[in-house]
């Protein structure tokens, strides 16, 4: 349901193990968008802070209206002014015309994953058949899709065919909080390369815990 606090999933293995998840993992990757985004709001006299939580609301309500729609259950939107509901209505219609243009089956919406064999967790938005191809997606709120998106749907990518799903497409699906945001459907293709550097964020990850765990020991 759509909620104004988030709750983050805690992922831990079948031995009762807590482990990181996948954002947790890419955290370490620098955001240069989010940066020069800062900046502007700056020149433009705008507190960056408020400009972000507002942003945050419309994407966090935009997303869970598709999921919920996807679900097929009532969102409650009680958390939600007239006025920040109505602001995703030219959202929701860019996606309702994807939709209505696939022949989508959703076989796992939002399902917690563990990976035993590397040790992280994540919540593949979808995976079901899309237009009958086994296919995982990631819907993304924003303006732009970035290199790190593609590094979380290589990680989902990996999760569901450790639990033995078979995955044939894996697709971003970008919903802008806008009109002037738009609305993309982006095929990520290899993701091995993204893969590899997911592993690269998980050991620099474990490598800095490990270094600040050192030092307050001393």
């Amino acid at each position: 349901m759509p909620s104004k606090t988030t709750i983050h999933t805690i992922y831990k293995t079948l031995d009762g193990k807590r482990v990181p998840s996948v954002t947790t993992y890419l955290g370490v990757l620098s955001k240069p968008a989010i940066i020069q985004w800062a900046w502007e709001c700056g020149v433009a006299g705008l507190d960056y802070r408020k400009v972000r939580d507002q942003a945050g609301d419309t994407g966090t309500l935009v997303h869970c209206l598709i999921m919920c729609q996807l679900k097929k259950i009532e969102p409650d939107l009680t958390d939600y002014s007239p006025n920040e509901i109505a602001t995703t209505y030219s959202s929701m219609s860019k996606f309702n015309q994807w939709v209505n243009n696939k022949a989508i089956e959703p076989i796992l919406l939002e399902e917690p994953l563990v990976s035993e064999k590397f040790l992280f967790g994540g919540t593949p938005d979808f995976y079901g058949r899309i237009d009958d191809q086994l296919t995982v997606l990631d819907f993304k709120t924003g303006k732009e899709i970035y290199q790190d998106n593609f590094c979380q749907l290589a990680a989902y990518k990996k999760l569901l065919e450790e639990h033995g799903y078979e995955v044939l497409s894996a697709r971003i699906i970008r919903v802008g909080k806008s009109a002037s945001e738009g609305f993309e459907e982006r095929a990520a293709g290899n993701l091995d390369k993204h893969w590899e550097l997911f592993l690269a964020c998980q050991r620099i990850y474990e490598l800095q815990k490990t270094i600040k765990n050192t030092k307050e020991e001393k």
